[in-house]
């Protein structure tokens, strides 16, 4: 058995080939089984009363197949998660959900149109559903050493027109109308943490800092002002405009590794991340990177599993 440490790239995670997942969900009813054993690991429950002693299989009742006797109505694994009032099929979400945990540059709703056999419509409206999984807080802070860094997401002064290039002027080293977004990664645990800022003030970038990390706990970030005069922590800067990129351990490099790949989703697969949507898409990719290391069929569960106790209308997501 070869070392999985000389593998190319994360070879030791075990993937899932297409022919593979095709025999996982050959049919609608595989999906729905798999689905239902994410959902319910110890058996149905009705997502309105919460029964589960109550209820049992109806037959010849596709949409809705388990009825609740205590609240006496039908119910099916999509109520009570974000795929409810879906008329997609099940098996087309679990290869959609294939697709996302295993494009580490992201699916377009473009690929996912032509790859499901959907409309354009209904392939973007699936991914952002999708993507509620991830969106959730995170209850514990980091303990450090952590390293903190800011990137920002907009177009090219080259690209925009005259107008808005002279509104620009010289003022803001190129960052006007672009979105800041402030990242920490934790060392110890390989977990991400990324957040959209409203702005890139010096005490915006200090709370969501705070808001990720413990006091007293070891940063590593660059010499940004808002590191300058960050009290409760010990903070280890490298010199970036000096070109000092690392000094032993002081560096950001993990995390610019991470910034690096949304940034090459930007420009090779999204193309536009709008302000509107942009923490969905910050969500995907750091949901995405913090379970890197598991399986290909246990990363796809951690997205079926995110699904339960979440909503996405079209209304409100275009609204």
């Amino acid at each position: 058995m070869s070392n999985h440490k000389n593998l190319p790239g994360r070879g030791y995670r075990k993937g899932i080939s297409l022919p593979e997942l095709f025999e996982m969900f050959p049919d609608e009813e595989s999906a729905r089984l798999w689905f239902e054993a994410q959902i319910w690991p110890h058996g149905p429950v009705c997502p309105r009363c919460g029964a589960q002693d109550r209820v049992k299989s109806v037959q010849n009742r596709k949409p809705m197949p388990w009825w609740c006797g205590d609240c006496r109505r039908h119910f099916s694994v999509r109520i009570g998660t974000v795929l409810e009032q879906s008329h997609v099929p099940l098996r087309k979400w679990a290869i959609a959900i294939y697709l996302v945990s295993t494009s580490l540059k992201g699916v377009s709703s473009m690929r996912l149109h032509r790859d499901l056999d959907v409309t354009q419509k209904t392939a973007w409206f699936m991914i952002h559903r999708i993507r509620e999984s991830w969106a959730h807080e995170r209850s514990e802070l980091f303990e450090g050493p952590v390293e903190s860094d800011e990137t920002y997401f907009g177009g090219k002064k080259k690209n925009m027109p005259l107008w808005k290039r002279k509104k620009m002027g010289t003022a803001l080293r190129g960052l006007y109308g672009k979105a800041a977004v402030h990242g920490v990664l934790d060392r110890p645990t390989k977990q991400v943490v990324a957040t959209v800022l409203p702005t890139n003030e010096v005490l915006v970038v200090q709370k969501a800092v705070k808001a990720a990390v413990t006091r007293g706990a070891i940063l590593y970030s660059d010499e940004g002002t808002p590191y300058r005069h960050l009290p409760g922590y010990r903070v280890e800067s490298v010199k970036h405009s000096a070109y000092e990129y690392v000094r032993g351990p002081v560096h950001t490099n993990s995390l610019e590794s991470f910034w690096a790949t949304m940034k090459r989703a930007y420009i090779g697969t999204f193309h536009h991340l709008s302000k509107k949507h942009l923490w969905r898409y910050v969500n995907e990719f750091m949901g995405r990177y913090n379970i890197r290391d598991e399986d290909t069929i246990d990363q796809m569960k951690s997205i079926a599993r995110g699904l339960l106790g979440r909503r996405l209308t079209y209304r409100d997501l275009v609204s």
